[in-house]
């Protein structure tokens, strides 16, 4: 990965943190009802968190958010998916995306790899 794929991916991950202490430190009632929704849509039931994560990062990659992308990757990864099946959900988002999610596969790729798959 290059300096400047790191960076950006560093960036993104840095504005989020700030971005949630900032509205934890508000006392956002809107935000904290998002982060309770967050915790009981990703958490294990029929479907384990790692399925949902994934289908959470190929939903990221048809809409293009970055973002997204950068947190369900590093978050299916953290709930015990592979490499292959990170890879498998940005392939679903291709498919369902089209031409557009192409673009956004290659930052998932990248994600990817700053998150610990192979170099």
């Amino acid at each position: 990965m290059d300096e400047k794929d790191r960076e950006k991916l560093e960036r993104i991950i840095d504005d989020r943190k700030k971005a949630h202490q900032y509205l934890v430190s508000k006392g956002s009632r809107v935000y904290r009802t998002f982060l309770d929704l967050e915790k009981e849509a990703f958490s294990s039931g029929n479907l384990e968190k790692k399925y949902k994560e994934l289908v959470a990062l190929g939903i990221s990659i048809v809409i293009n958010c970055e973002s997204c992308i950068e947190w369900h990757t590093a978050q299916a990864l953290k709930a015990g998916a592979s490499e292959e099946q990170v890879l498998e959900a940005i392939e679903v988002g291709i498919e369902m995306g089209g031409g557009p999610a192409t673009v956004s596969s290659r930052f998932a790729l990248k994600a990817l790899e700053y998150h610990g798959g192979k170099k």
